[in-house]
């Protein structure tokens, strides 16, 4: 069976959708194939799989596509696809849709996957079509091998606080956390070369020896294992954070991470709804 994965990845967007579609490529039979417009700051070059250029995000392109291609099931994990959009695709292919959702929204899909930990079926009422298939909640997760593997090695901590404010992070959190902890911490930092504020990051950094940068880690899942304490976002990264058993603080930078932050806020974890330099301060004084 071939399967087009329709995902993109952006300085603005950010790289989560790809990191999750590319878990999930792994269950799949037969040929795998992704759709992604060539946004400034995307991760093309790291999908280890054939990839379409398209040049828009315009259903047509992408029937054209599908039907060149003589895909069977189609992926969609962008929110700028709506109902309206994947019903077009599916009159016009008759191709198998599969859904990523976090947020919600209407879908028109065989298939509806929302593997947050919070994700509630029940939610999706009237949302999707009366036979699509809902996969929800913590079932279907999406882990990486590496923290599966990660997680039977015993690391020494060396690392106080592991800060992950995403592979973009648009409103340059990372910088003010940094700025907001003791210095006498060692700290490892995550990012990637997507991150606009890299730059600035880099000059931070390179008269503390205490803090270690780390740019398009391969190792994420090892740093992560030898730190005392991880700072990220109500994302996907918390659900590895969750998986090693790691304490954290969640900072919410996106809508988009609205009802994770709600499900941790109600499960007592440490949470912020935005950044707050005295709330983060007592946040982590408390751990």
């Amino acid at each position: 069976m071939k399967t087009l994965i329709r995902a993109d990845s952006s300085s603005t967007i950010g790289l989560g959708h790809i990191m999750r579609d590319l878990v999930l490529a792994k269950s799949f039979e037969g040929e795998v194939i992704f759709a992604c417009q060539a946004l400034e700051g995307n991760i093309i070059a790291s999908i280890p799989y054939d990839v379409k250029i398209l040049q828009s995000n315009d259903a047509e392109e992408l029937i054209a596509l599908i039907k060149a291609l003589h895909v069977k099931l189609l992926v969609i994990d962008h929110y700028g696809i709506d109902a309206q959009f994947e019903q077009k695709v599916k009159e016009a292919t008759g191709v198998k849709i599969l859904s990523f959702d976090d947020t919600y929204q209407a879908h028109y899909c065989d298939i509806l996957l929302n593997h947050n930990i919070s994700a509630d079926k029940t939610r999706y009422k009237g949302l999707v079509p009366p036979r699509c298939e809902l996969r929800c909640g913590i079932l279907y997760t999406l882990i990486r091998d590496e923290f599966k593997d990660e997680k039977k090695q015993t690391r020494e901590k060396i690392y106080d606080v592991l800060v992950a404010m995403g592979g973009t992070d648009a409103s340059n959190i990372t910088l003010c956390i940094l700025k907001t902890l003791p210095q006498s911490l060692h700290v490892s930092v995550l990012t990637t070369t997507a991150n606009a504020h890299l730059r600035e990051l880099q000059n931070y950094v390179k008269d503390k020896p205490n803090i270690a940068l780390h740019v398009n880690s391969n190792e994420v899942a090892k740093l992560l294992n030898q730190s005392r304490l991880a700072i990220v976002t109500p994302s996907v990264m918390v659900h590895e954070v969750l998986f090693m058993e790691v304490p954290f603080i969640a900072i919410k930078v996106a809508s988009n991470q609205d009802d994770m932050f709600a499900y941790l806020q109600k499960q007592e974890y440490p949470v912020l709804k935005e950044w707050d330099a005295s709330l983060f301060m007592q946040l982590y004084n408390a751990e």
